[in-house]
């Protein structure tokens, strides 16, 4: 009979951005478990609340299959007594042995059955290395020095297998089948039984709901009635629906308001407030202007008497004064007043101040007048007391203070959108200026911190290096900065890392097959909108019928050209001799090739035209003896593959394209 696992941890209030990857830490353990001891079952499902985390499993036995092991004792060359002595080992009569061929000989052996263990005794031993293997950023100690560590103190621990506790022990607290509701909601201050069956139901009637789904259907459904017949709408924000899923055991969304006179500051600035530093989700109007008001989420039923909602209404109403007078006092120094106060701003120790670091990126603006004047600007508001306080408003404060300070439209929107892309889901800067000054900031960035050795290893990337080299690359593809920056880079390990994020963003972000990827990237990658150029050709010229095979037949001749670069002296080079064809194929080859004529065609066209190639390729090697015996007729015969290799294969080298014959 199949069995059901249920596995509860019960803390102290987790960090909600911890949640998620503890979970899929405890999936790929509890899967790798389950293969590792032939244990039949999987991972149902996984999920969290701040106190609690708890996995399912389904389909599990109630032990291992018994097995047979086969031990092999001394050759049976070793005679009589080496197999007595062996069988002693065993606990076995001698004639209970058999004998097994090996490529060493006949050797003794005995083969032992082998009872499964019980679910639960696996269990039992393997759960508390991987509740405690769970690779929390941090970690503390609450029962002295030397005790195991956790993010924060376990409490209980749930373990069912079936109807029974899976007994184990971690941090001196014993699993059990009891668990703990709502800490303010609870009907039971008490522990509560359950069991697989009742877990989610037990909780639910003690304010606890297990799925973060579950709550965000909950918050989604409040503020839907909060809102309904007001004509305002919440500002959709996917983080902070998941953030306050894992902030909460039973959410209850609340109306707040503000007085509209805080309307006069940036809505950037309102916004950032209301989300980053309370959760609080923005309120629009239905022509999208920011409404004077916000919506928490409670962690709690409800707020009959408006107490939740005062609190932070008074909470939000002094940040938001602070924020105004931040404002006021920034506007007396405006941003081209500050450029020298860049020079107190250590970007890092080695690499020097933002002064500094916004000379060497007016180098790689390149003559952009809009360009260069948001360089200039574009670090000063790191000196004023809005970026000081709402740090997450770098960029976005200096491009709204520059409009504010009259510098052109488009200086204020490169400074605005100079720190995009933020990820590969987000947008690059709208302009060209703004691409620019995105570019030249990261490309400095990592120039300046790879000369220094500001390397990402591993999970390693303080100055989110890997961040900024997919920007480079997202604009470099998807925005019309021109330029080719890549080809001047002269460090060998950050042309190495820019090739990798390369590969990555056609590969992974825009889902180009690898082989397609290595094939273009091996005629050159440095130009992006080339090399994205040739891809979309490639993959569109790939599933016709002579693409493939003569993909095949180019990965011969590069096996042929290697070969023959290894053993032929000075190979490859040298001019195709028409005189020394004397095969008909390979005359026929050599003209399938003149006659082809790829000037001014388009890259799809092209590709096109060279798989025509084909049906003399096929003949050519069907015929043909390369390796003739004839020094010169092999030479030239191998400078016909070359040149073949050589001219066409300058959108993709064919021979890395995978094919069913490889």
């Amino acid at each position: 009979m199949a069995l059901d696992f249920l596995l509860e941890i019960g803390s102290e209030e987790i960090p909600d951005w911890m949640i998620e990857p503890a979970l899929d830490h405890l999936k790929a353990g509890f899967t790798k478990l389950l293969a590792t001891h032939k244990l039949k079952g999987e991972v149902a499902w996984a999920d969290a609340t701040p106190r609690r985390l708890v996995v399912l499993l389904t389909g599990l036995p109630k032990a291992q299959k018994d097995s047979v092991e086969t031990v092999t004792g001394p050759p049976k060359s070793a005679g009589e007594g080496a197999a007595l002595g062996f069988a002693r080992k065993m606990g076995v009569a001698p004639e209970q042995l058999e004998t097994a061929s090996t490529n060493k000989g006949e050797y003794f052996c005995f083969k032992r059955k082998l009872s499964g263990r019980p679910a639960g005794e696996i269990l039992a031993s393997a759960l508390p290395q991987l509740i405690l293997g769970i690779p929390w950023p941090k970690t503390m100690y609450w029962l002295g020095k030397g005790a195991p560590r956790f993010i924060r103190p376990i409490r209980w621990i749930v373990a069912l297998l079936g109807s029974n506790v899976v007994a184990f022990e971690v941090a001196g607290v014993p699993s059990g089948n009891t668990t703990w509701g709502h800490r303010r909601l609870a009907k039971s201050k008490k522990p509560i039984k359950v069991s697989v069956r009742n877990y989610e139901q037990k909780l639910l009637d003690n304010f606890v709901v297990v799925r973060a789904a579950a709550r965000r259907r909950m918050i989604e459904a409040g503020i839907a009635d909060l809102l309904a017949g007001t004509g305002l709408r919440v500002k959709p924000d996917a983080a902070l629906d998941n953030t306050l899923c894992y902030l909460t055991e039973y959410p209850a969304p609340v109306l707040g308001s503000f007085a509209e006179s805080y309307l006069s500051l940036p809505a950037e600035v309102l916004v950032t407030v209301m989300r980053h530093h309370q959760k609080y989700y923005s309120v629009v109007r239905a022509d999208g202007a920011l409404a004077p008001h916000f919506i928490a989420v409670m962690n709690t039923a409800s707020d009959p008497e408006g107490f939740v909602r005062a609190g932070n209404e008074r909470v939000l109403r002094a940040r938001f004064n602070d924020a105004r007078f931040f404002y006021g006092v920034d506007q007396k120094k405006p941003l081209a007043a500050r450029v020298d106060d860049l020079k107190n701003v250590t970007f890092q120790k080695e690499i020097g101040s933002y002064y500094d670091k916004v000379r060497r990126m007016a180098e790689l603006v390149e003559g952009d007048a809009a360009a260069l004047r948001a360089c200039e600007l574009c670090k000063c508001d790191l000196t004023t007391d809005m970026v000081k306080e709402f740090t997450d408003l770098q960029g976005v404060v200096g491009g709204i203070y520059a409009r504010a300070q009259g510098e052109p439209e488009a200086v204020a929107e490169a400074i605005y959108e100079h720190y995009k892309p933020l990820s590969m889901e987000d947008s690059i800067p709208s302009t060209r200026a703004g691409q620019l000054l995105a570019l030249a900031d990261k490309l400095d960035t990592l120039r300046e911190c790879f000369r220094v050795g500001l390397i990402p290893t591993g999970s390693k990337d303080p100055f989110a290096l890997r961040r900024a080299a997919q920007g480079v690359v997202k604009i470099l593809v998807e925005g019309e900065a021109g330029g080719n920056p890549l080809d001047r880079i002269t460090d060998g390990a950050l042309k190495t890392f820019f090739e990798d994020r390369v590969r990555y963003y056609f590969r992974d972000v825009q889902g180009f097959a690898y082989d397609e990827v290595n094939a273009a990237m091996a005629c050159g990658w440095s130009d992006l909108k080339d090399l994205a150029a040739r891809l979309a050709a490639l993959k569109a010229v790939r599933p016709t019928e002579n693409f493939e095979p003569l993909a095949a037949s180019f990965k011969r001749v590069r096996n042929i050209l290697d070969q023959a670069g290894q053993e032929e002296s000075g190979f490859p080079g040298g001019a195709v001799d028409a005189a020394l064809l004397a095969d008909e194929a390979e005359r026929g080859l050599h003209a399938a090739m003149a006659g082809l004529n790829l000037a001014g065609l388009s890259y799809q066209e092209q590709l096109a035209r060279i798989a025509t190639l084909r049906p003399a390729v096929d003949r050519f090697f069907e015929t043909v003896l390369v390796n003739a015996p004839e020094p010169h007729v092999r030479r030239n015969r191998l400078a016909l593959l070359h040149h073949l290799r050589s001219e066409f294969s300058r959108v993709a080298d064919f021979s890395e394209i995978v094919t069913s014959s490889n």
